[in-house]
């Protein structure tokens, strides 16, 4: 069956075939979706990943500590560990959502990744949840630095250009493409010393100014 490999992707296999299709059906497929699924999988991954940094990080402070759950836990993330699982070949959508290429779409997969966590937890309960989605995130997690995560990588960039007293980058929209419910903003990043320049898609200009200036920090070896 198709689920399967999503399932072993996942590392968890639903006994309730149908609990999993109610987590991959957007909302555009009617009544019939994962929004409230997704709502609960919002609480419980927060809870996760907050009780494993209280656990582990015992003289951390509380403000950084929030700082390292809000990136561990945002949808850039989420939307990340779906392609991990290449989610979106997997999703239920209405013909209009299929068409504008909804399967790809950030938002979406990272609202899907949620609703999985919240079916897992009403099929198996809370320590069978945290496990699965532990062991999503055990290589981000192995590799937190409490000091640069939780900045997003604009603020990261420009703390760099400024500690080096540089001049600080500069972002520029160079197109946007699709329709006006989703549109594709492409952003080019750029910094003084550096010859190349980046360049980002997404769905929002912010988001895709964020994606840049990861791509420069990878690219200066920061």
């Amino acid at each position: 069956m198709k689920s399967d490999r999503l399932e072993r992707a996942l590392g968890y296999t639903f006994t309730q075939k149908d609990l999993l299709k109610l987590a991959l059906s957007h909302r555009s497929v009617g009544r019939q979706n994962n929004e409230r699924l997704e709502f609960l999988g919002d609480s419980l991954l927060g809870l996760i990943i907050t009780e494993y940094l209280y656990k582990n990080f015992p003289n951390v402070r509380e403000g950084d500590l929030t700082r390292v759950r809000s990136s561990l836990v945002k949808g850039d993330t989420l939307a990340k560990i779906a392609k991990e699982f290449s989610l979106g070949e997997y999703l239920y959508l209405g013909e209009g959502e299929l068409k504008s290429g909804g399967f790809r779409r950030a938002s979406i997969l990272a609202d899907t990744v949620e609703a999985i966590i919240g079916a897992i937890y009403l099929e198996s309960g809370m320590d069978v949840c945290r496990d699965v989605v532990l062991n999503w995130y055990a290589d981000k997690l192995a590799a937190l630095d409490i000091e640069k995560d939780g900045k997003d990588a604009k603020t990261l960039l420009q703390e760099y250009l400024q500690k080096h007293k540089r001049p600080l980058p500069l972002y520029e929209t160079v197109s946007i493409a699709g329709e006006s419910h989703a549109k594709e903003y492409t952003v080019e990043c750029s910094v003084d010393h550096v010859k190349e320049k980046t360049l980002a898609s997404s769905t929002s200009k912010r988001n895709a100014e964020k994606l840049a200036a990861e791509k420069m920090l990878a690219l200066m070896n920061i």
